[in-house]
């Protein structure tokens, strides 16, 4: 292919914690938020850098840098998935931390926000190491985790397996009795080992109500409609199969590896399999290779960005030929980008609301292992549908009172429960 699999290098990446304060601070003019609330969370609580050694396979030794940011915890414990990624950095954990708070906020989750994970590529290295990184990591955070302090989970990179090995490392090195409520100290686990049924569909399944709620919202029927998708993991794939249940055909896809189309629509269920057995959607028959702009180019009625952070800028968002933009990914538009759709009239459902099926059920989760209680798959999806259409209708109303666009809705709404518990405890001493 002519272009790029990547996107442009684009500045502003380095300033994700810096654009998440500019939303933050457009909102606290709407939400009348005193200039002591802006303070308190322009800064994370807590930034850990930790270095660690790790033997490898091959007998030698390699030193890791993790990091766990935690941002604030007004609301409850700090909670936030763990990343492994080669691109990690303190800033863009920092931003990511502080997008956890509002999401917890805007979902009424008492939880507070923290962001972490370890810099390296987890396919470069083999099983054994990657459980040996993944315990030396959790070993040497040691009380800075905790199932009544801060609550590790999936993100990118990790897995339920990921988490399996976290919670059993904290289990033997804390010296805890109650193995039950212990439990709680991760999610995202497997079912086996404490995890909840409904919890890897989760933000797929979120992004989905979050589609609904607004195809009824603007007439718009569903069925007959095309999708692309950048980013076919966890979220961007079990959107789609999703969405393929509702009559919602996908006719491109991408991911690090390379773009696909397929104008007749793509079997979702098979390709997330072949993604599962082979870690990208790279070489999958029966579709059609295509460059990045020509995927961003594709027609089609809704894009779902599920991929990395920034990835639509200006140039994609001129490119996009599509209704509807659902932020599946944290922070998958620039301000920049934002700024184009906007521009043309393409409507925008945030990442702030969009993926937090995930949060929201680890929250289930840490309930059910605080109270030794499983709850069937109908009981999560039951309450995650209301929680869901509870906040898109708080964020619904809010943009309609003040007439500003979602995100701005978003992130008032979350800042009103945090001024409303500052207001209420004041400030130590």
């Amino acid at each position: 292919m002519s272009d790029s699999l990547a996107p442009p290098a684009d500045p502003s990446r380095d300033r994700f914690f810096k654009l998440v304060q500019t939303y933050l601070d457009r909102a606290g003019v709407l939400a009348d938020a005193p200039a002591s609330v802006l303070t308190f969370l322009s800064q994370p609580k807590t930034a850990l850098v930790l270095h660690f050694p790790v033997r490898m396979d091959n007998g030698e030794y390699r030193m890791f840098k993790g990091y766990r940011v935690q941002h604030s915890n007004i609301l409850g414990p700090y909670k936030g998935g763990m990343r492994f990624h080669p691109d990690c950095s303190l800033d863009h954990f920092k931003a990511l931390a502080s997008l956890m708070t509002y999401k917890c906020a805007l979902m009424d989750i008492p939880f507070g926000g923290a962001k972490g994970g370890i810099k390296f590529d987890p396919r470069s290295v083999s099983p054994k190491e990657l459980e040996h990184i993944t315990r030396r990591f959790f070993h040497a955070l040691g009380s800075n985790i905790g199932p009544d302090y801060d609550i590790p989970a999936t993100d990118m990179g990790t897995s339920p397996q990921t988490m399996a090995w976290a919670m059993d490392t904290y289990m033997n090195t804390t010296g805890v009795v109650t193995k039950q409520t212990v439990s709680a100290v991760v999610t995202g686990k497997p079912i086996t080992s404490g995890g909840t049924h409904g919890r890897v569909s989760a933000t797929g399944q979120g992004v989905v109500h979050c589609i609904v709620d607004w195809a009824s919202r603007n007439h718009f029927e569903l069925r007959g409609k095309r999708s692309i998708v950048q980013g076919y993991g966890n979220v961007g794939s079990n959107a789609s199969v999703l969405l393929g249940g509702l009559g919602v055909s996908l006719v491109a896809v991408g991911d690090h590896s390379g773009y696909y189309k397929n104008p007749e629509g793509f079997n979702t269920h098979r390709l997330q399999q072949y993604v599962i057995a082979n870690g990208s959607i790279k070489g999958y028959r029966n579709a059609e290779e295509i460059s990045r702009n020509d995927f961003f180019g594709t027609e089609a009625d809704i894009f779902i960005p599920a991929a990395l952070e920034h990835q639509v800028d200006e140039a994609e968002a001129r490119l996009l030929k599509v209704e509807l933009v659902v932020e599946a990914a944290n922070a998958p538009c620039t301000l920049a980008g934002e700024q184009e759709l906007e521009r043309r009239g393409v409507h925008v459902l945030p990442d702030l609301l969009c993926n937090a099926g995930g949060v929201t059920v680890s929250y289930y989760e840490w309930v059910q292992n605080r109270s030794a209680q499983r709850w069937t798959a109908a009981d999560v999806e039951n309450k995650l549908e209301i929680a869901m259409k509870d906040a898109f209708r708080r964020m619904h109303d809010f943009a309609a009172d003040r007439d500003c666009n979602y995100r701005t809705a978003c992130y008032a709404v979350a800042l009103e429960r945090l001024m409303a518990t500052y207001a209420d405890r004041g400030v130590f001493p």
